[in-house]
């Protein structure tokens, strides 16, 4: 039996009545999920505090240490894992650990701080115990408990970016050594307002430093992203759907399909694969099947073959779902009953269970034809910077809108959909992450030859934007970037979007708006910070909003 405060989760757009989960999460996730990712963020914390004194100490980075904070911190993203007898089995593996680095540290003299995530010696016993002592609200001041918060969901961010880019061979013991040290800071008790901001702050540097290392680890792999035709309808052969983020499983997918008579088919945040040229070049990548994540169900039910998550955006199938038994996880995801896939010893995975249920299969229902064009990251637009250039400098293009971020199940979102046909036809969309299926299929049209929505691929893609307006700035000699005729209109829902916009808000971007709803983690006081020096709002209506930002 649960009561309503069972649990306590308020990290995504759709928590419930904006301010909480406390009996279920909205995202599907029980009571006894929530309370079993909150003891592994707090052993995370443990981990990590012991891990920067080592470190100040003059220790090398424990790379141990750094696999599991950043697994750990990706298992408790939103979506991306249900499996409570995974989640446990990684508390255990992090309790060993921190066992070794106590003593090690020991060993070394080095002191450590006395906060309970250091002290607590990881009984099972306690672990129920624990896991309610550890939650959210153990702080009981709403704007540290704000600011820790934002800065964890941040780090939740970060260690997704951080993992798909060491999955790819790119490593950085600086963003390593800033994440212990800032879930060091989030574990001192007597943090103050200024440290803990501060570390908000600075964490947002680091999201600007790991989304640049993810940009090189996928461009060194794959190639730069080129304008590509995605076809969305489907073809006669059986197929595998791979959803979620993870651009080297999808290689390793692409790989043992070749040759088998199996085409492959993108979902979600994967629909970006089709812009790499070492990706695309496989002619059994045939198309992006559906929408964003959460339509989910419809969409899997027609898909008829297997479904592989890479990461997060899980959405928890009907006990009578007809694709139940078909999908498996990968990486930091799990949904308990799905089958799991391990990487390998040689950092690949082993596909070949998914390939044997495909053969067995029937193709894919089509849900829609036609196609749809992406692939303008940061390299592609600065190819075409002399056209953008020559159509701002003649009028052609008068703005550009970023409308970047995260889809979502609220009706609300719609606004986002009308915001994009709404908009003059002199304003160019700049896109990506999932938030760009609200509108990358409506027509939308041209400028001169440039789409109106240039879709730069997935969240983490977000960066391109960034360099762009860099770019732009020094073209055309602003002394700010907010000087640009761009306005960011971000839509959220989960913990990569916190980060993208903390790296926004490093570059000194101010007048973001988000929504459709401002974050429930952000308190008044902390709000009000945001508000008065980076000029942070929500959302107005489309009217209103095209009035103020667009015409104005």
């Amino acid at each position: 039996m649960t009561t309503a405060n069972d649990m306590f989760c308020f990290q995504c757009q759709e928590t419930a009545k904006g301010t909480g989960c406390t009996i279920k999460g909205v995202c599907g996730k029980t009571s006894t999920t929530a309370r079993w990712q909150d003891l592994l963020l707090s052993v995370v914390r443990g981990v990590a505090t012991i891990e920067h004194a080592l470190v100040e100490a003059g220790e090398p980075i424990d790379q141990q240490a750094a696999t599991f904070m950043v697994d750990a911190l990706f298992t408790t993203i939103t979506n991306a894992n249900f499996d409570d007898q995974a989640i446990l089995g990684k508390v255990d593996a992090g309790i060993a650990l921190k066992k070794q680095l106590l003593a090690r540290a020991r060993e070394l003299g080095v002191d450590l701080p006395h906060y309970n995530e250091v002290k607590w010696g990881g009984e099972k016993a306690d672990y129920e115990t624990e896991s309610r002592r550890e939650g959210v609200l153990r702080n009981s001041n709403e704007d540290l408990r704000s600011l820790k918060e934002l800065t964890v969901l941040g780090l939740k961010g970060m260690a997704a970016y951080y993992e798909h880019a060491a999955r790819l061979g790119q490593m950085s013991d600086e963003i390593i050594a800033f994440m212990y040290k800032a879930l060091a800071t989030v574990a001192n008790p007597d943090a103050t307002m200024q440290q803990l901001l501060d570390t908000v702050l600075e964490t947002g540097k680091y999201g600007v430093d790991v989304m640049a290392l993810l940009d090189k680890a996928n461009t060194e792999a794959y190639g730069n992203p080129e304008i590509t035709r995605v076809n969305i309808g489907v073809g006669k052969n059986p197929g595998i759907l791979i959803s979620g983020h993870d651009l080297k499983d999808i290689e390793d997918l692409l790989e043992q399909t070749e040759g088998t008579g199996i085409d492959v088919y993108t979902h979600g945040e994967m629909l970006p694969a089709h812009y790499y040229p070492r990706l695309k070049k496989y002619k059994h990548l045939v198309g992006n099947y559906g929408n964003a994540w959460w339509k989910q169900k419809e969409e899997f039910a027609t898909f008829n073959g297997p479904i592989v998550f890479t990461t997060n955006c899980i959405v928890p199938p009907t006990p009578t779902a007809n694709y139940r038994d078909r999908v498996f996880t990968t990486n930091s995801a799990g949904y308990p009953g799905w089958k799991h896939i391990a990487t390998g010893p040689d950092g690949h995975k082993d596909y070949s269970q998914v390939i044997a249920l495909a053969k067995t299969c029937a193709a894919p229902q089509q849900i829609e034809s036609g196609s749809i064009v992406g692939g303008f990251a940061h390299n592609q637009v600065f190819a075409l910077a002399d056209k953008i250039v020559e159509a701002v400098k003649s009028g052609a293009i008068r703005k550009f809108v970023v409308m970047g971020g995260c889809d979502g199940r609220m009706r609300s979102r719609n606004y986002y959909s009308e915001f994009a046909q709404a908009l003059p036809h002199d304003v160019v969309i700049l896109t990506s992450g999932c938030a760009k299926y609200k509108y990358n299929k409506l027509n939308l049209g041209d400028i001169d030859g440039i789409p109106r929505v240039l879709d730069a691929g997935q969240c983490n893609d977000s960066y391109s934007w960034a360099v762009v307006a860099l770019k732009l700035k020094e073209i055309f000699g602003a002394n700010d970037i907010n000087e640009l005729p761009i306005f960011f209109n971000i839509a959220w829902y989960e913990q990569k979007a916190v980060i993208v916009l903390l790296a926004l808000l490093h570059l000194g971007v101010k007048n973001i708006h988000i929504g459709p709803t401002l974050p429930a983690f952000v308190s008044p006081g902390v709000l009000k910070v945001l508000v008065d020096n980076f000029g942070l709002s929500g959302i107005g209506t489309v009217e209103d909003d095209i009035k103020q930002y667009i015409e104005a």
